[in-house]
């Protein structure tokens, strides 16, 4: 059955505000900003290489201990390889127009709110409905 023209005007909405949440969501925890630190990929990858040595060391020399120890200096080069970099220095300050608009979103954030709000409260009303007829 298909959507009425109300409906999908409500969809899109809902979609539109639900892609505005999301890229805030995306970027109050963060995003990978700057370059890649090729130095600590190219050290994680030989860090990696190290442990895989020691693993074959512990197999041939028949010692379960020092291959353990081998595949825990391997993980930590892997991690270390394809850890995110790090940011330094102090964080950034806004620009102008970012506080601008942040100032729009904070003076928009109730009308969101009663938006999301009257929807859930039709939805609680259609699913009454539903349950009377049925």
């Amino acid at each position: 059955m298909p959507l009425s023209e109300h409906e999908q005007r409500m969809l899109e909405e809902m979609e539109r505000n639900l892609y505005h949440n999301d890229a805030d969501f995306v970027a109050t925890v963060g995003t990978r900003r700057g370059k890649p630190n090729y130095t600590m990929i190219v050290v994680g990858i030989l860090i990696a290489i190290l442990g895989v040595g020691i693993i074959v060391t512990g197999v041939v020399v028949a010692q379960p201990l020092v291959g353990v120890a081998g595949f825990i200096v391997m993980f930590a080069g892997a991690l270390l390889a394809i850890s995110p970099p790090r940011r330094s220095g102090p964080p950034e300050e806004p620009s102008a127009d970012e506080r601008a608009s942040a100032s729009a979103k904070s003076a928009a954030g109730p009308a969101r709110g009663g938006f999301m709000d009257r929807i859930n409260e039709r939805w609680d009303k259609r699913q009454d409905g539903r349950d009377e007829r049925g």
